[in-house]
């Protein structure tokens, strides 16, 4: 329980341990709301990142913060593998700690995590984004109105999108276990974490099956090269770096994903990145080993059963889920949710209007949610306005690695309660 006492007549302070993409996400909410906030230092090793989050008190390490408590709150936006030292530092400084999913690689990591900070006292919270979303409200306000009766089943599809894996996952900081985590903790901790919030039911048991199925070596066409700029069938491959980057910057400019390739915003910088980076490597020839395609079958609370999909091979869209009941059933696409009531026959059909399914879009509202509730339970001491707290986080976490233990085992797996 956070011993969090209530901040008055100031905006709350917050301090953003890495500014990459999702850190720097986090910081223009804050500076976008002066009045309820304030960025007041960045730790990150990268003048650039650090230039980027723009905070008056620059550190090229968190460590400085320990001694010097300069603010309430920190942002903890590293990349995954480095997440424990800092988030055990700061919570015992006796920060309040938003951090960024997944927690940690291991079991015994996130362990170590949730432990040290409820040891501390501190709120703590966690970037599960798609508990915040409108839309997510509106599923769950379905689901607990008891139009559906009793819960029976669900399918949940992740569309990774099969340009967003080649960037990410192929080529990107994701690509390797053992540089960061599992795909499914990387991706997709917060799938099975919805899954738990909407349901009200945490995962008991699961099986699981997956692989690197295409980007391989041996299914690079015939005539390509190591790397995109020298290869000549380019044109003729959906996962060409140059397709896939080039129009971007030349339509959008600087932005998400491109951003993630260089700092140089015009296009000799883009093409020398892509002659020496990672990002302009084949993709069927990089140094990649996580899942492209993975499935779940779970049971959770209760009886339930729930089926997840996570696939590379898709459009970038959506979440799509079916929730069955014995009265009724439920589909969802991200912008609207759809309702058949058994007891009369009647379908209803809910709009939410376009809304963004990716980091680039702000997952659909989640990312500002997310950070406002942050803010919230810094400024009033009640850390009943953050969703995703430590002991709730760890759940989806446990589910993931059980997971992944009946995946390379061919087994059933017990999750454990806790």
């Amino acid at each position: 329980m956070s011993t969090h006492t209530p901040i008055t007549g100031r905006p709350v302070r917050v301090a953003l341990v890495g500014a990459g993409n999702r850190g720097l996400t986090y910081a223009e909410w804050i500076k976008a709301h002066p009045e309820r906030a304030e960025l007041v230092a960045v730790a990150d090793p990268r003048p650039a990142a650090r230039a980027a989050a723009g905070a008056p008190v620059e550190f090229d390490d968190w460590r400085p913060l320990v001694d010097n408590r300069i603010a309430d709150a920190v942002v903890v936006a590293t990349q995954d593998r480095f997440h424990v030292e800092p988030v055990l530092a700061l919570a015992e400084a006796g920060y309040a700690i938003l951090a960024e999913k997944p927690l940690a690689p291991t079991e015994e990591e996130t362990r170590r995590i949730v432990e040290g900070v409820e040891r501390a006292g501190v709120l703590f919270a966690v970037c599960h984004v798609m508990r915040y979303t409108p839309y997510t409200d509106l599923v769950k306000e379905v689901v607990d109105s008891g139009v559906l009766g009793q819960l029976v089943s669900l399918d949940h599809l992740e569309p990774v999108g099969w340009w967003h894996y080649a960037h990410s996952y192929v080529r990107g900081p994701w690509r390797s276990e053992k540089d960061s985590s599992p795909m499914l903790l990387a991706k997709s901790c917060h799938d099975l974490d919805w899954i738990t919030y909407v349901m009200g039911g945490r995962i008991e048991r699961v099986s699981s099956f997956g692989g690197l199925k295409h980007f391989r070596p041996e299914n690079a066409p015939a005539g390509s090269a190591g790397r995109c700029l020298d290869c000549a069938v380019e044109s003729d491959c959906p996962y060409s770096a140059l397709k896939l980057y080039m129009p971007t910057l030349r339509e959008k400019g600087a932005v998400w994903p491109v951003t993630h390739v260089t700092e140089a915003t015009d296009e000799a910088g883009l093409v020398q990145a892509l002659r020496e980076g990672p990002y302009g490597v084949c993709a069927y020839r990089s140094d990649n080993d996580v899942v492209d395609h993975q499935v779940l079958a779970m049971q959770l609370t209760d009886g339930v059963t729930a089926t997840f999909q996570m696939v590379a091979f898709t459009e970038q869209t959506h979440r799509q889920t079916r929730i069955f009941g014995s009265h009724g059933w439920l589909i969802g696409d991200g912008e609207r949710v759809t309702v058949q009531d058994f007891r009369t026959g009647e379908t209803t059909v809910h709009e939410l209007g376009t809304s963004g399914s990716n980091a680039a879009d702000g997952h659909g509202g989640g990312d500002a949610a997310l950070v406002e509730a942050f803010v919230t339970a810094v400024a009033t001491g009640d850390a009943g306005a953050v969703r995703s707290g430590p002991a709730t986080s760890l759940g989806s976490h446990l589910a993931a690695f059980a997971a992944e233990r009946a995946r390379h085992t061919g087994t059933v797996q017990t999750v454990p309660a806790q």
